[in-house]
């Protein structure tokens, strides 16, 4: 590893300043300053990140999980030695398990942290800030298994808390912001039922039944056409109310024309 200006002398504690980007992308910054690492030592490093306080053994078997466990922790023995030569090292050890080093900022962290936050209903500026947290996959383009793993987990903990900030920001009355992060939430997986449904909730709070009617209709098609589903009843039901006289009103004029049968030819 590398990188420019000249670092301080080497050890296992890392000086301020030091940031471990794994969130669309592997990065790792002195400063703003780029660290160059190798492809084999950025797997090392990375798995270090998400698993605090792995043994040896465990870090060993989850980076070769094909290589005998003897083999494996020489391999390991060898990547740990290589980057403990570097100043840019950002990890400690502690008898038989390894951690990144106290003065490390982890981007994981950050986005674990803000859902924290978010779900216990603290600082408001954590809802403001959840919309960026882990906007980007975690390591795209590697498919370790336990890449893929931490991939969906921080996935679906993102997914919950941009659906926890719209559900809050709805109750407080705050309906811009409430759209803003289930728009968030839609754009993230456009699929998913839960965000769809509280942007037609957060339309129906604000009087706006065309705009309710719309989104509902839009996520129906996007449904049938890539899934052939139906929403659920639950996102159905939401509607009836505000679809309730359209249906009635079909229903009438669907009863008084004549039949075909009837029709004169």
């Amino acid at each position: 590893m590398a990188a420019e200006p000249p670092m301080p002398t080497a050890g296992d504690h890392p000086g301020p300043g030091v940031s471990l980007h794994l969130l669309g992308g592997f990065r790792l910054l002195r400063g703003t300053t780029p660290v160059v690492v190798p492809r084999g030592l950025q797997r090392v490093i990375a798995l270090i990140g998400l698993r605090p306080g792995a043994t040896r053994s465990e870090l060993a078997g989850l980076l070769w999980p094909e290589a005998p466990e003897d083999r494996a922790l020489s391999s390991l023995r060898t990547a740990l030695w290589r980057l403990r030569q570097d100043p840019c090292c950002p990890m400690t050890i502690a008898g038989d398990t390894v951690r990144l080093g106290p003065g490390v900022r982890l981007d994981v962290d950050e986005l674990v942290g803000t859902a924290a936050r978010v779900r216990d209903g603290g600082d408001p500026r954590s809802a403001a800030g959840a919309l960026a947290a882990g906007r980007h996959d975690l390591l795209p383009g590697w498919y370790d298994d336990w890449v893929l793993l931490d991939r969906e987990r921080l996935r679906q903990l993102r997914l919950h808390m941009l659906e926890q900030v719209a559900g809050q920001n709805l109750a407080a009355g705050r309906h811009g912001e409430a759209l803003e992060a289930a728009l968030e939430a839609m754009a993230a997986e456009p699929l998913r039922e839960t965000p769809h449904r509280l942007v037609v909730r957060i339309h129906l709070a604000e009087g706006n039944a065309f705009e309710a009617v719309h989104a509902f209709y839009v996520y129906r098609d996007l449904l049938r056409r890539e899934l052939r589903l139906e929403p659920s009843a639950t996102m159905s039901a939401l509607l009836d109310d505000t679809l309730a006289p359209i249906r009635e009103a079909s229903r009438d004029a669907t009863a008084g024309r004549p039949s075909p049968a009837g029709r004169r030819t």
